[in-house]
């Protein structure tokens, strides 16, 4: 199956389903001599797995993973990284009675379109389940971006029709995420959030909302000009997210009720203190400017979808296309958001080190290009 790695100079390929033995990912194109080890990976997958709280899926797997590869004596050697996860709560058999219906809002039909058969077993490699081998690659992406100053921090904005009031984003810090389960910096909000999902929950039913992630201390100039602007890699990967149905950056879509004279970010000198000669007054272009990286904070929104498994009837076809009804078993997530910060972290950690990569290769300090 095509479509399995992402990234160019740092480059990663999954492998595995959801009620399978496990999961394989392979990281490739990490430069040598970064201490690594297990524990590296464990806070982020940790904020991924499920059965953290009792506002998310009750599936018990414990998501430490076996580095194969790549590491000798704690440090990276650069070759391929290899880490392999097992699986320890599978249970298939939940969905045997539903093997030849189709789950209203899943990949099942187009799963069936495009192969002639399917993995009926949660998904299979659609679960979001696969997104611990994203995070654990992210984990490793993070670590490096932390050298040259980069900081990504994530955060749940919206739930339903509960907002978040966050008046500088950029400020946010991972203790007020992790203050609550829910993972929202806004006390308040979070509280009307955590409500929301246990009533939905009790409802068997599902919410969704939005995500933010910010991306501090990323230097200037990351990016191509044309096809591998830095946006549409960011979009690409948040996009490639299970559940993601919108995606937009800066002020997004409300541009298009803006003039350009309000719209345009007015550059500005910088202070010292800052490290930067040039900045700009505003942050309305989040960011990146001509696909390119500025200086300023990145800042990316994205709509995750309420969770299509529910435990109440829905109506649907069989394979054969025959009407019926479809009730979901299993352990899923009222809303998806508590989880999806960490995976949305990981998808925007590895666009930025990949392109961090190619921005080392791109020039060469103190060459004279006159």
């Amino acid at each position: 199956m095509p479509g399995n790695s992402f990234g160019h100079l740092f480059r990663v390929t999954t492998a595995g389903v959801s009620h399978g033995p496990g999961y394989l990912c392979i990281i490739d194109g990490c430069p040598a001599g970064l201490p690594l080890a297990v524990d590296d990976l464990l806070p982020d997958l940790r904020r991924r797995r499920p059965g953290q709280s009792t506002l998310v899926s009750q599936r018990d797997e414990d998501d430490v993973p076996e580095i194969w590869s790549g590491v000798f004596e704690g440090i990276t050697d650069g070759t391929p990284i290899g880490l392999l996860f097992h699986n320890r709560d599978a249970r298939g058999q939940d969905y045997a009675d539903i093997k030849d219906k189709y789950r209203p809002g899943h990949a099942d039909f187009t799963f069936d379109q495009k192969f002639g058969h399917r993995d009926y077993r949660g998904g299979g490699r659609s679960s979001a389940r696969e997104t611990l081998c994203r995070v654990a690659a992210g984990a490793i992406a993070k670590k490096i971006l932390a050298r040259v100053g980069v900081k990504i921090v994530g955060y749940v904005a919206q739930v339903g029709e509960v907002l978040a009031n966050v008046p500088d984003p950029s400020a946010v810090t991972l203790d007020q995420v992790e203050a609550t389960p829910v993972r929202c910096p806004d006390p308040d909000a979070a509280a009307r959030m955590t409500e929301l999902i246990d009533t939905v929950r009790r409802e068997q039913d599902s919410v969704g909302g939005t995500c933010v992630l910010v991306a501090t201390g990323v230097p200037a100039g990351l990016g191509e000009p044309v096809f591998d602007k830095l946006k549409a890699d960011l979009a690409k990967g948040l996009l490639s997210l299970p559940a993601v149905t919108g995606f937009e950056y800066g002020a997004g879509f409300a541009v298009a009720t803006a003039r350009g004279s309000a719209n345009n970010d007015a550059f500005i000198p910088l202070p010292p203190e800052t490290g930067r000669l040039i900045g700009t007054r505003s942050n309305r272009h989040g960011g990146m400017l001509g696909g390119i990286s500025s200086g300023a904070a990145i800042t990316c929104r994205v709509a995750v979808k309420p969770t299509s498994s529910l435990p109440q009837p829905q109506e649907t076809v069989t394979t054969a296309g025959t009407p019926t009804t479809i009730t979901t078993r299993g352990r899923h997530d009222p809303c998806l958001l508590p989880r999806f910060v960490p995976m949305g972290e990981a998808m925007m950690a590895l666009v930025l080190v990949d392109h961090w990569l190619r921005q080392q290769a791109a020039r060469i300090e103190g060459l004279d290009h006159g």
